[in-house]
């Protein structure tokens, strides 16, 4: 972890936080249950959008990558703020000791280039908040995704991030903006982040000046995040995906995250019991949201 890193910690979570990060440092934290998930993921073959992604790694709280026999990947520019340098073609290493898979550029929320059920399994690590149109990409992901595969999800929660001051999208909303259609040019929230951005969280967004000029670039650059979660507002993505729930949880630093099968054809999925107020993953989140504080 770097000295800016350590700082930013202790100065919005207190000693306490900085603490917190060195023990997932010494014992990385995992999602309950995925070692019953190990085999949607082992000798598989997937699809990343964003990424590579730590979440996802040997050390991560969904470690895909030493499962995984290969991973392509979706990014939206040859060069991009978290990634620097990207190049098409077989350059996606996702694991030093495994083939590269396909590196595309293209915009994560529209694949006309990939076939139906192309994928054993899909995973978006902290990509779909820089999405306009949530509910028209996951559509994307699920039809690339075999009935029977699984999405793996995880996006920034509110409470632990730079969003903490903004109120959590309503489903209602993303409804709202598939229905118009919007693209990546979108700058509907623009107004409220520049509001309600919490610059302390974010040291590597400069001052408001320039925080302001990047976001402006948005089209550019992809730093916003358009829409703000919870993990309710995440489950019930994959509920309106169609998807059945497996797994969901809320964990520090700032994530919520979801793993979810597509069901065969004619199955409808019963997600009831994951977006039940009083459910034992809202109960255990560290978050003040989830557990309706």
């Amino acid at each position: 972890m770097s000295l800016v890193g350590m700082r930013t910690l202790v100065r919005t979570g207190g000693g306490g936080a900085l603490l917190r990060a060195v023990a997932r440092r010494l014992r990385p934290y995992r999602l309950r249950g995925f070692a019953d998930l190990h085999p949607d993921f082992a000798g598989r073959t997937g699809l990343e959008l964003g990424g590579p992604s730590p979440v996802f790694g040997p050390r991560g709280s969904l470690p895909v990558y030493p499962l995984a026999a290969r991973i392509d990947n979706v990014n939206f520019g040859h060069r991009t703020t978290w990634e620097g340098e990207i190049r098409e073609g077989d350059t996606f290493v996702f694991r030093p000791d495994a083939d590269p898979g396909r590196q595309f550029v293209a915009e994560a929320g529209s694949l006309p280039f990939l076939a139906d059920a192309a994928y054993d399994f899909v995973l978006s690590s902290h990509c779909l908040e820089h999405l306009a149109n949530p509910l028209a990409a996951m559509a994307e992901w699920v039809r690339v995704l075999r009935p029977g595969g699984c999405l793996g999800l995880v996006v920034p929660h509110r409470d632990g991030t730079f969003d903490h001051r903004r109120p959590v999208t309503t489903l209602a909303h993303l409804e709202e903006d598939l229905a118009r259609g919007v693209d990546e040019g979108d700058m509907t929230h623009l107004d409220e982040i520049l509001r309600l951005h919490d610059l302390s969280r974010d040291p590597g967004a400069g001052d408001a000046a320039s925080f302001t000029a990047r976001s402006r670039d948005n089209r550019a650059n992809r730093c916003l995040h358009h829409h703000v979660f919870d993990l309710r507002l995440a489950i019930a993505l994959a509920d309106r995906a169609g998807l059945a729930v497996l797994a969901a949880e809320a964990f520090r630093p700032f994530h919520a995250a979801v793993v979810a099968r597509r069901p065969q054809a004619g199955v409808v999925p019963a997600n009831a019991a994951f977006l039940a107020a009083g459910a034992p993953h809202f109960r255990r989140s560290p978050f003040p949201t989830d557990r309706g504080r």
